[in-house]
This record gives C-alpha cells, sequence and structure tokens, in this order.
C-alpha cells in the first residue's frame, strides 16, 4: 500500500471515493436559507464549488435549482460526482486545481469550498478566487467538524487519534489563519447542527473514507477494525450510533 504521507491532496482520496460517496456526512439543508437570507443568493447567480469532491456540497444547492460549476482536480472523485449530480440542468464539471480553475474573470457570485480549503495553497488560491469573484461576491469555506461531547464521540475520536498515518487539520480551526486569508474583510463564522446515524458498516466506511486511515493490507488495520467493533458494541443502541457534527461557515464579502 502507498505511503499516505507521500499522497498528494489531489490523489490521496482516490482508492477512498466508494466511501466517501457512501458514508461522508452530507451538509444540512438549513444553509439554503442562510445563503439566501445572509449572502442574498439568488437563482440567477452562479457558485463555484471549488474542490468539489464527489459533490456533497453542490447537491444540496442543485436540488433547489441553483446553477453550479463543480470544480475538482481528482479524477476519481470528479467522476463520482459528475455520475451522482449529472441529472441536474445547472450542473457543470471541470477538471482544475483550487490555484487555476479555469473560470472567466469576475464571472461566479459565491464562491463554495467545502471540507477542502486545507488542501489548497492559501496564497495562490485566494489570488484565483478573487479573480473569478465579481465586486462584492461572497467566499464561504465550510467544514463538518466532528463533536466529542459524549462517550462515544470521545472513544471515537481517541480511535481515530491512535491509528490515524498522517493527519492535518491546522486549517479548520485556525481562525488566525483564515482570518488572514479574508483580509481585508472580516470574516464572520456561522455553525450548523448535522446528525447521521449510523450502522457498524456506515461506521466503517466512514473511518475508511479519511485519507490518513489505515487500509487493509496495512499492519494495524485488522486491529483497528476490531477496535471498531468493540466500541460499537459498547455503544449502539437498536443497531446504530450517533455521528454528530458542527457544521461550521468561515465567510465573507469580498
Amino acid at each position: 500500500m502507498e505511503n499516505v504521507v507521500t499522497l498528494s491532496p489531489v490523489t490521496r482520496f482516490s482508492n477512498r471515493v466508494e466511501n466517501y460517496v457512501k458514508y461522508r456526512p452530507s451538509y444540512p439543508e438549513t444553509l439554503i436559507p442562510f445563503f439566501e437570507e445572509k449572502l442574498g443568493l439568488t437563482q440567477e447567480q452562479r457558485i463555484a464549488d471549488i474542490g468539489s469532491g464527489t459533490g456533497l456540497f453542490a447537491s444540496i444547492l442543485l436540488k433547489k435549482g441553483y446553477r453550479v460549476t463543480c470544480i475538482e482536480p481528482n479524477e476519481e472523485m470528479r467522476k463520482a460526482g459528475e455520475k451522482m449530480l449529472g441529472q441536474y440542468l445547472g450542473f457543470e464539471s471541470r477538471k482544475h486545481p483550487a490555484e487555476q480553475t479555469g473560470l472567466r474573470k469576475h464571472s461566479v457570485e459565491l464562491i463554495t469550498v467545502a471540507q477542502a480549503f486545507h488542501w489548497m495553497e492559501p496564497i495562490a488560491t485566494k489570488m484565483e478566487f478573487l479573480r473569478i469573484l465579481k465586486p462584492g461576491g461572497h467566499i464561504v469555506l465550510a467544514w463538518n467538524l466532528r463533536l466529542s461531547n459524549t462517550p462515544f464521540l470521545q472513544a471515537y475520536a481517541e480511535l481515530k487519534a491512535k491509528y490515524e498515518l498522517d493527519a492535518d487539520h491546522s486549517l479548520r480551526q485556525n481562525i488566525p489563519k483564515l482570518q488572514e486569508f479574508f483580509e481585508p474583510q472580516t470574516m464572520i463564522i456561522d455553525s450548523f447542527p448535522n446528525v447521521q446515524m449510523l450502522d457498524f458498516d456506515a461506521l466503517k466506511g466512514q473511518l475508511l473514507s479519511s485519507s490518513y486511515i489505515p487500509l487493509p493490507g496495512h499492519s494495524t488495520y485488522d486491529e483497528m477494525i476490531s477496535a471498531l467493533a468493540k466500541l460499537f458494541v459498547t455503544y449502539n443502541e437498536n443497531g446504530l450510533v450517533r455521528m454528530e457534527f458542527e457544521t461550521r461557515l468561515y465567510w465573507a464579502k469580498m
């Protein structure tokens, strides 16, 4: 198995796409009225979802009739997104990195980045976002942040920390670094509850969707899955565990 530490951000999810599509949490539909009321989003405006992956974030916008151009450099993830979102008339898919989207200057009113900004080069990405964003448009960086406020969630966090091979979450809650990205504008933070109910297969699939978690063939894989099974037996209720997230948005009008 290729060492995860050596994988580039563009390729490190390629062998995890199926689990990513099936088991990663989506985003709450309450984001739509937030975008409409706080950001003034309308159906006529154009959205660019950068680092769109398998389309989890774009899907909630497309379902409501919005036009979204998905930019994703990873071949496997982009194809999974195209398969899932191809039914929507407002969907467009392009193979580009965040730092060079291929979009026209001042062509979008809203840029979203969900669960991906920490893989991007901040300076080059900001220059590109300001190039493609219309004056007065918005940039929204989103993450599903797993909580640890229950015995199950705490135990799950400890399991992931024990077996992770390489994890860089430095930007996900690094407020000063994120604020620096939005300067000279003031960054605003909003949060929304997000919950999944998972059986064991879904819990296992979500664990394996993380790019820094061992896959079959790694020396610690069997031990990790055994520990996960014990955790599930301890904490499940009626065959399900409650995975709780805080969907956090960092945004500004540029």
